[in-house]
């Protein structure tokens, strides 16, 4: 049964720290960085207002405020934290062991640029930096895709077969900063929503000792890492789920991608994130002309869902690859590499153009997605050969 909206704007940051404030973690180590800032911020006038009963932990670095995370996890509490760009590098080490110990923490990242050189504005390369570090990782387009991302985490990492940590990446200054209409929910609901967390295991358990990132032999480590891989292939299933249920409360509906007019569509567009309002706003005025074009806009990006993303092209003449972020391994990035990838394993052969955008804050306009479907029709109209791993609005 939908829950009644509370019509409110407000920037993503602001939405996300709403969220924080409903959800009510019991722990939050941070350390502020540019352009997430503002969510420690307002998390901890939340607390000083009495208006949230959550322990925040002022740490010196983002490496600390993860390792805090780690203990604070392990130890039994529920808890979160949020960072950007060389925050989330700083966290690497850490990152890691997270993941590896399954802890169900919840970080908030607001993308931005990794150095160098030096700058502030978005792009995905600290996210697609952490890609491999065993973290689910689940991206908005908007401000209120941040806000229901953000209730949505912690039924997935808590979920029993799962037990793997989340970020929840909007994209810096875009979201962060932008203010934008969006529907809350009242807290009752929300709380009843996420629930309790009840581990099973924990450090805090008077009579029940546990060890928590142990050194791992050789005849278990190996193991140990299989077992975190099926628990983030079973991930799937569960975001699956508790999209269905929060759907079911708030009458948004959320799946692993959203497909944007591919029905029918001849040359689909696929991409992350805020500029996926921009592919959108191109595809309406070339469908206006007759073009026959979609957006498959990629939502949960581990785990990678592979079958289904070449499920949802097989169908389409060519498709655009858009990268927010370059790999520097001479095929762009990394959605360069694994959706050509997961679509030969599939059986899909069609045609793939590879861009990379928006780095560094670089604007990606509404004409620059019109003229990747044009090379994508000249490719297959007229046989032009198209440029691979071109940058979009490159001062030339």
């Amino acid at each position: 049964m939908s829950v009644k909206a509370i019509k409110e704007r407000m920037s993503g940051n602001e939405a996300v720290s709403y969220a924080i404030r409903q959800v009510a973690p019991e722990v939050m180590p941070a350390f502020p960085i540019t352009p997430s800032t503002e969510i420690p911020q307002m998390v901890s006038t939340y607390i000083a207002n009495g208006e949230l009963d959550t322990e925040f932990i002022p740490v010196e670095s983002e490496h600390s405020a993860m390792s805090a995370a780690i203990g604070a996890e392990a130890a039994g509490a529920r808890t979160m934290t949020a960072t950007s760009s060389a925050g989330l590098a700083l966290m690497w080490e850490e990152l890691l062991l997270a993941a590896s110990n399954r802890l169900p923490i919840v970080l908030t990242l607001v993308n931005r640029t990794l150095s160098g050189p030096i700058n502030i504005n978005c792009d995905h390369s600290d996210g697609m930096g952490a890609r491999d570090t065993g973290w689910i990782q689940i991206y908005a387009e908007n401000n209120q895709e941040v806000y229901d991302n953000y209730i949505q985490a912690f039924p997935i990492a808590e979920d029993p077969r799962v037990h793997l940590p989340v970020m929840i990446c909007q994209d810096g200054f875009i979201t962060s900063h932008a203010v934008e209409n969006i529907e809350l929910m009242e807290d009752a609901p929300v709380k009843e929503f996420v629930g309790t967390y009840d581990p099973e295991e924990f450090m805090l358990n008077p009579g029940k000792p546990v060890s928590v990132g142990p050194y791992s032999v050789s005849n278990y480590a190996m193991e140990a890492k299989k077992l975190q891989e099926e628990a983030m292939e079973r991930s799937k299933a569960v975001i699956l789920e508790v999209a269905k249920k929060f759907g079911e409360m708030s009458g948004r509906q959320y799946g692993l991608f959203e497909e944007y007019r591919t029905e029918d569509a001849d040359y689909i567009m696929v991409i992350m994130g805020s500029a996926a309002g921009t592919a959108k706003t191109a595809v309406d005025e070339l469908r206006e002309q007759g073009w026959k074009v979609g957006v498959l806009k990629l939502r949960v990006f581990r785990p990678f869902p592979e079958k289904e993303i070449a499920e949802a092209l097989k169908n389409c003449k060519a498709v655009a690859i858009m990268d927010r972020c370059e790999s520097y391994n001479g095929n762009g990035g990394p959605l360069s590499s694994e959706i050509p990838a997961g679509l030969y394993r599939s059986k899909v052969m069609i045609e793939t153009v590879s861009y990379v955008y928006g780095l560094a804050g670089r604007d990606f306009k509404v004409e620059d997605a019109e003229g990747i479907f044009e090379d994508l029709r000249s490719l297959v109209e007229d046989g032009k050969e198209i440029e691979q791993f071109k940058y979009i609005g490159l001062r030339v």
